[in-house]
């Protein structure tokens, strides 16, 4: 019964005629009274597993978010679908605040979105206890641990306040990165009860990853983005400064480009935001204060301008490309001396406990440098498995050889165990580097370490190569860093050493050209009805394309709220004549047929008339 009515309400309010994976578990856990844990890609539909619920179950469900404009975004599109949602944060004046509070108490709202500090006030406490709260649903839940890439200490703070209400409500945390532990951290610090977990996995196949490490940054950005002058596209920057650097960088290339970061002031932020979401700025220069609060469908391309923190945050970022099933770029341009900065920086933090910050840099700089499949090197960090090669990355779609070093590995592992063998300690990659080359440091030469038998035997070899080696022997098993971020032998490391067992790596050869069209299972369906005569479905697209820009522009909002590049795909496909048809376009509900139904069917009967 329950999953009949979610169908029912998934196609009225949505326009969808099933469930993604996971979604139907989570949502029958929830309506059934269970706390559960949802680890879902971003795309992946992690909202439609409590907003559902929301509209079966009495009172109103709490929608803990972290960012206000992820509440302005969600709610505005819910309210498009004909849900009745409303925010509370401090953007609302007291007014609208007081409209909010009569909205609430008279039973006319149905989702409230909150962030996690609302929850600490005595004021809304009382608020909250003379409402009825069947559901607290928790977004980008990875915000909870310290080990999570955006750690939230406000986050702490939820299990005691629903734990304050004077019913618990069904507790449902969501989230679309989270590593074992993580997920174990949310599961413990938001006091989940016999929760349950689904982990419907983290792979975006739609997604082309790729690295490179160009001579020149700029440059390289520069001819990036005029592959994709029509694309939408964000490009992430690891300091304020390189924001500034970079927009201007743009803008007097012609580009429509607009900047973001925490220095600027909140009317700046939020023209930009705007001019953005609208399409009228193609490219968001930003900072990671650009954050989870994306939510775009249409994003074309996320390019890392610097290596960013974490492979965490990495996923997180670029996942905001191709949030419509569309396929997008995922481009990182990597420089050696970013993993310098970032090792400086995590020094020199305020956090005395920064084991948790090498780990993760530890494996951004392994993404960056590896030879393998780049979503396999994303997919094994989540613990999730995976083929060989995906034949979407920059990796798999290059050419490469198998080198043997197992010579050079023999030198590494030796020199390791010979600097632990004279100092009783073992050190990290960069001192081993420089004893390899023969390097005449003060370093080296203080510790003595210039007198060992290993010292310049991998003399001549760059600094790079000699990292590449490094980073192959630690990616299979052969050598392994520490918690205090040095070099230390495996069980695997004698086999090398003493048995004779060889050792080889990925060597890049040329890149070969990024094939074009969208990964198979992203294609959409060329589904036909019957009647309709031959038509030029990319150019009903195209017209469709323009239809939109118009209702969304008399209607006031960004054109992928009205509908998203995929429905729109779908609806070129169909080429739906009646609204019986159009309704049928995965994506179209009930209010969006009624509201512009008309406007598009008008334009497709005109379209295949003319064809």
């Amino acid at each position: 019964m329950n999953e009949d009515k979610a169908l029912g309400t998934l196609r009225r309010y949505f326009g969808y005629g099933e469930f993604r994976q996971g979604q139907s578990a989570l949502i029958d856990a929830i309506l059934s009274g269970r706390d559960c844990l949802g680890i879902m890609p971003t795309g992946g539909g992690k909202s439609l597993c409590y907003q559902v619920p929301a509209m079966l179950l009495p009172g109103v469900t709490l929608v803990v978010s972290p960012l206000i404009s992820l509440m302005a975004d969600q709610v505005q599109a819910l309210r498009e679908n004909g849900v009745e949602a409303e925010y509370i944060n401090s953007t609302l004046s007291e007014n609208q605040y007081s409209q909010t509070l009569r909205k609430l108490r008279s039973g006319r709202c149905k989702l409230l979105y909150i962030a996690p500090e609302r929850l600490e006030l005595a004021s809304f406490q009382n608020i909250l206890a003379d409402l009825e709260v069947p559901l607290v649903a928790v977004d980008e839940a990875h915000c909870v641990s310290q080990w999570g890439q955006d750690f939230r200490p406000s986050y702490l703070k939820i299990a005691p306040a629903v734990a304050a209400l004077p019913k618990r409500p069904t507790l449902a945390a969501f989230t679309a990165t989270a590593t074992e532990r993580v997920r174990r951290d949310i599961v413990k610090l938001l006091e989940l009860r016999d929760p349950q977990v689904l982990v419907t996995g983290f792979d975006r196949p739609n997604l082309y990853f790729e690295v490179r490490t160009p001579r020149d940054k700029k440059r390289e950005l520069l001819s990036i983005l005029r592959e994709r002058r029509d694309k939408s596209g964000i490009v992430y920057c690891a300091t304020r400064a390189a924001v500034e650097e970079v927009c201007e960088l743009l803008c007097a290339e012609g580009f429509k480009a607009v900047r973001y970061h925490a220095g600027l002031g909140d009317n700046e932020r939020a023209s930009a935001q705007e001019a953005f979401q609208y399409d009228d700025a193609r490219v968001m220069v930003a900072t990671n204060a650009f954050g989870m609060g994306i939510d775009k469908s249409n994003v074309g391309y996320v390019i890392h301008y610097n290596m960013p923190k974490s492979l965490d945050a990495y996923y997180q970022e670029a996942g905001r490309a191709g949030r419509d099933g569309e396929s997008a770029d995922c481009i990182l341009l990597y420089a050696p001396k970013d993993a310098v900065t970032a090792r400086y920086l995590i020094e020199h933090g305020e956090n005395p406990d920064n084991r948790a910050d090498f780990e993760r840099l530890n494996a951004i700089t392994g993404y960056c440098r590896t030879g393998e499949c780049l979503r396999g090197y994303i997919l094994s960090y989540f613990g999730q498995e995976h083929p060989e090669n995906c034949g979407n990355c920059g990796n798999c779609l290059g050419e490469y050889t198998r080198k043997d070093i197992t010579v050079e590995a023999q030198q590494i592992l030796s020199c390791i165990e010979r600097v632990r063998g004279r100092l009783g300690y073992n050190v990290g990659r960069s001192l081993i580097s420089d004893i390899l080359r023969g390097a005449s440091s003060a370093r080296v030469r203080e510790k003595g370490l210039d007198t060992l038998t290993t010292y310049g035997l991998m003399r001549g070899q760059s600094r790079a190569d000699v990292d590449a080696y490094i980073n192959a022997l630690v990616s299979s098993g052969y050598a392994a860093v520490n918690e205090h971020q040095a070099l230390v032998l495996t069980p695997k490391s004698p086999a090398v050493l003493f048995r004779g067992e060889t050792v080889s790596m990925r060597v890049k050869q040329a890149e070969i050209a990024r094939r074009g069209a969208r990964p198979a299972e992203y294609e959409a369906d060329a589904r036909t009805v019957r009647g309709k005569p031959e038509y030029d479905s990319a150019a009903l697209y195209d017209a469709l394309r323009k239809v939109r820009a118009r209702a969304a522009s008399e209607a006031g909002v960004p054109a992928y709220v009205v509908f998203s590049n995929a429905t729109l795909r779908a609806m070129a496909d169909m080429a739906p004549t009646t609204l019986g048809e159009f309704l049928l376009v995965p994506g179209v509900g009930e209010r969006k047929a009624e509201r512009y139904g008309q406007m598009f069917l008008k334009a497709i009967g005109s379209f295949l008339s003319r064809e």
